[in-house]
């Protein structure tokens, strides 16, 4: 792999590690805020079912997780074994897009 494109995955990872530092804290706040009022998971449901802004926000959150995961996984990888090469990295666009459907499949229940 070429030192620019290198270097695009490092921003890439840190980017999404931007994200992911928003989108935990609002998330844990959110858990937070149900545990103390006492709301139910139908309750919780309810609230998320058809509202866009919740859709949105865990369709990036789900597409930040898997890149910076997906990034990781492969300089593991590389660190850590011999595995190099194409096949590495079309294992590591198979793995980020698999959890990054998984994560929007998630977001998509709760919209409807």
């Amino acid at each position: 792999m070429s030192p620019r494109i290198e270097t695009w995955l490092w921003i890439v990872q840190r980017g999404a590690a931007l994200v992911l530092a928003f989108a935990v804290t609002l998330h844990l706040a959110t858990i937070i805020y149900a545990v103390h009022h006492g709301l139910s998971a139908a309750a919780i449901l309810a609230r998320t079912r058809g509202n866009t802004a919740w859709l949105l926000f865990y369709l990036v959150f789900a597409a930040a997780a898997a890149l910076h995961g997906g990034i990781g996984l492969r300089t593991i990888l590389r660190e850590k074994t011999p595995w190099r090469g194409a096949s590495l990295e079309a294992a590591i666009v198979v793995f980020t897009l698999l959890i990054a459907v998984a994560g929007w499949r998630a977001a998509g229940a709760l919209f409807t």
